[in-house]
């Protein structure tokens, strides 16, 4: 008997099944805060990089520039944040074989310290490193006004236990350059600049053979005074270097005269290595890094182009490294407003060159 009380049908067939829950979408991963990605590679510059000699070394002063979103970062990264997580990302350039660490003038890195950027690295990619002031700078300085004189300048021991063997141990085959960047000299030294050449040379001569055992390694002198580059003290300072197993760094900044005039030592010197650091624009002076600073911007493009001295470096580059020697060179932004791209010029009128009839 059929209950009124119910709609008919109610309990005559299965109840229907109920509708599947949706399932939980994942969520969205945010790019972790340790990541940046290179940009993607560029045939035309993949070409470039092959055309350029195995012992040729191109790259930058440091890595930490916004400006370089969309040459060699893909997407915009704080400053911070390149400088701690971008090495591994520049070194997919096909260009940039190189970059100073410029931070070790400013504090003494250790082996580990090193040891972590070699990891980073492929096996083609070669670092500069800048000896520490503690080393280099006869002055005691702040915000670099000097306040004393700097009782262990040119120290030996300390050139070896702060300098050297930490690059050498950590970095090992990924070692490019050791420089010891001379800092702008106070007068009482400057009166005696052969007396200085040969301090310089003390202390070099105490260093151990780095080529013995990283046969590809240079150690180089920088200097920020003129007066030792000028044909009555070059002499004493070309035997000083050959003496002491180590080259002259060809330095491109407003306080050294023009690359023309520094490269007499190198042919003096030669056959050998080169070792460059174009640092600054020649126009802007001594004084000119805030000017250059300001004029450039993001560095995201050459805003002062200078063909003469790119041209001369094409020149010296080549032949370096068309005879096998090593020739490592590392450029700033302020040279001519954006280092990556002036790697790209620079490249370019190497290949050129190369590719002109003997």
């Amino acid at each position: 008997m059929q209950d009124d009380h119910f709609p008919k049908g109610l309990f005559d067939d299965d109840p229907p099944e109920p509708a599947p829950k949706a399932k939980p979408q994942p969520k969205e991963r945010k790019p972790s805060k340790r990541t940046v990605l290179a940009v993607a590679a560029v045939p035309e510059h993949e070409a470039l990089a092959a055309a350029l000699p195995p012992s040729l070394k191109i790259g930058t002063s440091s890595w930490n520039y916004p400006g370089w979103a969309g040459f060699v970062w893909d997407g915009d990264y704080e400053e911070t944040r390149l400088s701690r997580h971008g090495l591994a990302a520049y070194a997919q350039h096909p260009l940039l074989r190189s970059v100073s660490l410029d931070r070790a003038f400013y504090k003494p890195l250790e082996r580990a310290q090193y040891a972590a950027y070699a990891a980073q690295m492929p096996e083609h990619f070669r670092f500069t490193v800048k000896a520490p002031s503690l080393i280099a700078d006869a002055l005691i300085r702040e915000e670099g006004r000097g306040l004393a004189e700097n009782s262990v300048f040119l120290d030996p021991d300390l050139a070896i236990t702060q300098f050297v063997e930490p690059a050498v141990t950590g970095l090992g085959d990924r070692l490019g350059a050791l420089v010891f960047q001379i800092s702008p000299l106070p007068p009482f030294l400057l009166e005696r600049p052969g007396e200085l050449i040969e301090r310089i040379g003390r202390m070099l001569q105490a260093l151990p053979d780095v080529r013995a055992r990283l046969p590809e390694a240079v150690i180089a002198v920088e200097f920020r005074d003129p007066i030792f580059v000028a044909p009555e003290w070059s002499g004493q300072l070309v035997d000083m270097l050959r003496a002491s197993r180590a080259t002259y760094c060809l330095g491109l900044h407003g306080k050294m005269p023009p690359i023309e005039a520094q490269l007499p030592i190198l042919r003096a010197l030669w056959p050998g290595p080169l070792v460059c650091r174009w640092n600054l624009h020649r126009k802007h002076g001594a004084y000119g890094y805030e000017k250059a600073k300001q004029l450039y911007g993001n560095f995201d493009r050459i805003v002062d182009a200078d063909i003469e001295t790119r041209q001369a470096l094409a020149r010296v580059a080549a032949a370096t490294a068309s005879a096998g020697h090593p020739a490592i060179i590392t450029i700033g932004n302020k040279a001519e407003g954006s280092a990556p791209r002036s790697v790209l010029a620079l490249s370019e009128a190497i290949v050129e060159r190369l590719r002109r009839p003997s």
